[in-house]
């Protein structure tokens, strides 16, 4: 069984999977504490069966994770019918496919500025880190501005939400647990005074939409939190790991860049090829089996998405990155009644960030091999440092 910690397993954990999907499409992990599912049919019957739920367990003890439980507690992505389906209501117009449609323009315009700025950095120092001046900023800037949270607040934003997210990861050490509380308190009071003044004043904004909601005050604190952390951590880690991925496979970036209208379904490939969410848990509220393997009522299962996204009974040579892959149906955006309510407004900021780079600097290049980040859950890189030649 593989260990999550491992550098070697981090780098490229898809042998691993492969070699537990030839055993069995359901494995108890010892290590993690639950079992998991390992094939696309075991992981989508996960996440779709409807006695397996997001049941949320406060973190102990609760005095040192208040804040942390707080936000989670009230929060759509950890509740299940009827509470779950009351918020997702109240926030689902928002990223309805029209609306967000419409922000298409402004996405767009944020990317090609960015990509701008990626170049002038590369001009003047011969290289430059992609995720700093593109893939960080782009969705991080765009949730904030559809929530209404100043532009200049995104770089503190991503450090809150960077430390929050570790709580995700298995056998996090007590320094970080302190770091993502501390993280998740100062989160919860930004947004507590920012939705006070939007009672106030309120604007054209989600966050005004919100307050005026039916929503206590701890939804909407929780309910801001979770949509700017989902709206900035899946989507830059699909253009870190994407671009790396492109980068690698120079066929693949020369293909896009002769041909914009595979942007599309470059999107897809990219969220299926190195999934930037590797494992969604659920909570079994009643005794159900998952391609065989029993898993009683209070016991933990999880589809291991990353495995998912390289079955072969599903993806022909699925270890194969094909930007032109038409039949894609991954599950990098979950699926069920979490499906993630963010999904449209993603694949807009990540084919822009593509089209984009692939627009005004056709030429790019890694410059060097880029640094990972140390999880196994979040999967992502930590720089991308890329250069013109």
């Amino acid at each position: 069984m593989f260990n999550p910690a491992d550098p070697e397993f981090l780098d490229d954990p898809y042998p691993a999977f492969a070699a537990l999907r030839a055993q069995g499409e359901v494995h108890r992990h010892t290590g993690l504490g639950l079992s998991i599912a390992v094939s696309h049919a075991a992981a989508s019957a996960v996440l779709r069966h409807r006695s397996l739920g997001r049941i949320w367990t406060d973190a102990t003890p609760l005095e040192r994770f208040a804040s942390f439980n707080l936000l989670h507690r009230h929060s759509l992505l950890e509740n299940e019918p009827p509470a779950h389906t009351r918020l997702r209501r109240l926030v689902s117009s928002a990223f309805a496919r029209g609306h967000v449609e419409r922000l298409r323009p402004t996405v767009e315009r944020l990317a090609d500025r960015m990509v701008g700025t990626l170049a002038d950095a590369i001009a003047a120092d011969g290289e430059a880190d992609l995720l700093e001046h593109l893939a960080q900023p782009l969705p991080v800037a765009v949730i904030a501005e559809l929530l209404g949270v100043p532009e200049d607040a995104g770089p503190q934003l991503v450090t809150w939400s960077n430390a929050i997210v570790k709580m995700y990861e298995y056998g996090l050490p007590e320094p970080k647990q302190r770091a993502a509380e501390e993280a998740a308190g100062a989160f919860a009071g930004y947004l507590r005074e920012l939705a006070t003044a939007r009672a106030a004043a309120p604007g054209d904004d989600l966050l005004s939409h919100l307050v005026a909601s039916e929503l206590t005050s701890d939804e909407v604190v929780a309910t801001a939190v979770l949509l700017l952390m989902a709206g900035h951590e899946a989507t830059v880690n699909v253009i870190g790991n994407g671009g790396y991925a492109l980068l690698r496979h120079r066929d693949q970036w020369d293909r896009l860049v002769a041909d914009p209208t595979l942007l599309g379904t470059a999107t897809e490939e990219l969220i299926r090829f190195d999934s930037p969410l590797q494992l969604f848990e659920r909570t079994a509220t009643a005794d159900v089996e998952i391609a065989g393997h029993p898993v009683a009522k209070g016991e933990k299962i999880a589809a291991l998405l990353g495995a998912a996204a390289r079955d072969p009974e599903v993806f022909a040579e699925p270890d194969t990155l094909d930007i032109t892959r038409e039949r894609n149906p991954h599950l990098g955006f979950g699926g069920g009644v979490h499906y993630c309510l963010g999904a449209p407004l993603a694949r807009i900021e990540i084919a822009a960030a593509l089209g984009a780079l692939t627009r005004r600097l056709p030429g790019l290049h890694l410059a060097r091999t880029p640094q990972r980040r140390p999880e196994f859950v979040i999967r992502g890189l930590r720089t991308l440092p890329v250069t013109v030649g």
